[in-house]
């Protein structure tokens, strides 16, 4: 059984790997993701096109490489946005208590009782249209990751306000009050980076989960759209043909289980990590 420390080097090899092809980008395969080739259309990965061509001659690898950009920019804005909604809402309800607690997780109980696929579909659609006059790929990647984010933000906040609410009966809350620190002070100066740990591991875990989203409403044609790319969009165009060209659905998911399993080790060994009772 592999270790949670040879589980997290593992894990952040892994992403560094595919941060390094985001950044490279179509660069990493010396052509445009978009450029099209007819007269090698559907070949076979090769010295010259290392992963094969798609049905228009345009190289797969410049395609993935273009996608993990794509891909990897939703996913963490989708998170970030989480992150900040669910931090500043499950801060408020956990600190304040009482009526204002039960009213705030009232509401989270609304929307976590929405089905995720129809809001995110409508979302989608509503920013699709608010969102008009912006540059066609600018306005997609905003909209999935102003759904993505707002699909997730729901964990966050219980997890926060749990955690909020177990931090300010501790001694050294109490000793920060008898000294006369204002609440919000304590709030966001003590309590909230002291419980900085667990929500970095739900961080981890939450990026893979809105890769996989993403890639699945690309797949089925709310997301990012050709000329442009992303992992979905690949794994879209290769399931048509992929009894004949294997290779074209074969590699972008390639790409996703990778992604995947390198935040997956990752989440798990930061869990280890800053988890006592796992440690012991």
């Amino acid at each position: 059984m592999i270790g949670s420390r040879s589980a997290g080097v593992l894990g952040a090899l892994l992403l560094g790997a595919l941060l390094c092809v985001a950044l490279a980008g179509d660069r990493l395969a010396g052509q445009r993701f978009d450029a099209q080739d007819a007269a090698h259309a559907l070949e076979p990965p090769s010295r010259a096109h290392w992963l094969g061509t798609d049905a228009l001659g345009r190289d797969q690898l410049a395609r993935i490489a273009e996608g993990a950009r794509v891909s990897l920019l939703v996913a963490v804005g989708a998170t970030a946005l989480a992150l900040a909604i669910g931090l500043c809402y499950g801060g408020i309800a956990g600190w304040l208590g009482g009526r204002v607690d039960g009213a705030m997780m009232r509401v989270v109980d609304v929307v976590y009782a929405l089905p995720d696929v129809l809001v995110i579909v409508l979302l989608i659609e509503v920013l699709q249209v608010t969102l008009a006059g912006v540059p066609d790929i600018a306005r997609r990647v905003a909209a999935l990751v102003a759904a993505l984010g707002f699909v997730g933000w729901v964990g966050v906040a219980r997890l926060v306000r749990a955690l909020v609410l177990q931090a300010r009966e501790e001694t050294w809350v109490e000793s920060a009050r008898a000294l006369g620190l204002r609440n919000r002070r304590i709030l966001v100066r003590h309590v909230l980076p002291n419980i900085a740990g667990p929500v970095l591991v739900a961080a981890a875990f939450q990026i893979p989960a809105a890769i996989l989203a993403e890639s699945t409403l690309s797949f089925i044609g709310l997301g990012i759209q050709p000329p442009f790319s992303s992992w979905g969009t690949l794994a879209s165009d290769g399931f048509e043909a992929m009894r004949s060209y294997p290779h074209l659905i074969l590699f972008p998911c390639l790409a996703i289980l990778l992604a995947l399993l390198g935040f997956h080790l990752l989440g798990e060994a930061l869990r280890a990590r800053l988890d006592p009772r796992r440690r012991a």
